[in-house]
């Protein structure tokens, strides 16, 4: 068995023993096994298999870094998202994708407000200035 710990900044996805893990680095799809030699891969966004006998796991990454120590392998990715099967998983990666922008053009537009007010802050003080003198 491999104990496999997928991680985000913000949580551990993943935290069990496997016995398979398939995986896509950036030279291609690659599979782990128990007695696989010690390994380092760049992951590349997408689909991450992992097996407990003859059960399927999926969980959708970005970008990341897999490193396989012994029996253990550690992920550590930007984002994750588990999902029962892949149409789950389709759903729940749409669904992020849609908080994830949302979440984006709130910040544009509080930064647009913040430029505005910085502006108009200059502008009084221009009008300030020039009472003064």
């Amino acid at each position: 068995m491999i104990h496999l710990k997928i991680m985000t900044p913000e949580q551990i996805i993943a935290d069990r023993q496997v016995d398979k893990i398939i995986a896509d680095g950036q030279n291609g799809f690659f599979c782990l096994k128990p007695r696989h030699v010690d390994f380092t891969s760049a992951l590349r966004a997408g689909i991450f298999y992992y097996y407990i006998g003859e059960e399927e796991f999926f969980t959708a990454i970005d970008s990341g870094i897999l490193v396989k120590c012994g029996k253990e392998v550690l992920v550590s990715a930007l984002n994750a998202i588990s999902g029962k099967d892949l149409k789950e998983l389709e759903e729940l990666v749409k669904q992020k994708f849609v908080e994830v922008e949302e979440t984006e053009q709130a910040s544009v537009m509080a930064l647009r407000n913040l430029e505005a007010e910085l502006v108009q802050h200059f502008v009084d003080l221009e009008k300030n200035r020039e009472r003064h003198y």
